[in-house]
């Protein structure tokens, strides 16, 4: 019987051994798990600031960091898989990048997403990794709506305008402004609206104060007519404080405007105008 044993055993040890010379002759990463990172981003418009030409050098570091180093992740390897979320013309795709989304989940199953970086698509794409469980890294969420306690899963990495809005007001409770504040600001009314959401940051924190706010909007993609919007802040901004989100060509409007001609030859500052 003993003999018996012996020899049935006998395969079973070659098949042992067998085994291990297979796993001896792989490559590290053959025997770890892989943490797989969905990577959802405007592939190549730079306009926004976290596409991916911008982003992924850094994404990629990190991978490498991380994956040289074998006590921060024991027996698993690091991976990204990435998606555009940029439709033919080039805009952040709110659609697309919800499909992207769904993809990525079905094919890799990731452990985390990285992106959306714009406000439109990171909406239903948040939604969506809520519902999954799966935490979001983005610095594209910095819309006011995404605080409310409806996108637990993200992690916003950026600057938020909620955040802007308390050093607005901060800002007022400093220098007295308590009563009246006027808001200027570009609104294409399209793809980011990234003055849009930074000012409505302000607006939320300001009336949360109960200070009286006045709004100008204008688009800059069409003619403007910059001195109106000058005599606007000097008739319904004063005893007031203008906050102006708009872009160069509006601070040199206000220089040529005869209030500013005057103040500059009496050697007056004309930023408060």
């Amino acid at each position: 019987m003993a003999g018996w044993n012996q020899g049935a055993a006998l395969p079973l040890v070659l098949m042992v051994l067998l085994d291990l010379q297979r796993v001896a002759g792989r490559s590290p990463h053959e025997t770890q798990k892989n943490i797989t990172l969905a990577v959802i981003l405007p592939q190549n418009n730079t306009n926004y600031p976290w596409a991916w030409p911008r982003v992924g050098p850094a994404l990629e570091r990190a991978v490498r960091t991380v994956n040289a180093d074998a006590s921060l992740l024991p027996d698993h390897v690091l991976i990204y898989r990435f998606n555009s979320s940029e439709d033919k013309g080039g805009v952040c795709s709110e659609s697309l990048a919800a499909l992207m989304a769904v993809d990525l989940k079905l094919t890799y199953d990731p452990w985390a997403f990285i992106g959306p970086g714009c406000s439109y698509t990171s909406s239903p794409v948040g939604l969506f990794t809520t519902h999954w469980d799966v935490p979001m890294v983005t610095a594209g969420a910095s819309a006011v709506a995404f605080d409310g306690g409806v996108y637990p899963s993200i992690t916003n990495t950026g600057p938020t305008h909620k955040k802007l809005g308390k050093f607005a007001l901060r800002i007022c409770e400093h220098f007295g402004w308590r009563e009246h504040v006027m808001l200027i600001f570009s609104d294409k009314k399209e793809d980011d609206r990234p003055c849009y959401f930074a000012v409505e940051g302000l607006h939320a924190e300001l009336e949360s104060i109960n200070i009286t706010l006045e709004e100008r909007v204008f688009a800059e993609n069409k003619p403007v007519n910059y001195s109106q919007i000058i005599l606007d802040i000097q008739n319904d901004g004063r005893g007031g404080s203008p906050w102006k989100f708009c872009e160069k060509s509006l601070a040199a409007a206000a220089a040529e405007t005869p209030t500013c001609r005057e103040c500059r030859t009496k050697g007056l500052n004309t930023e408060s105008i």
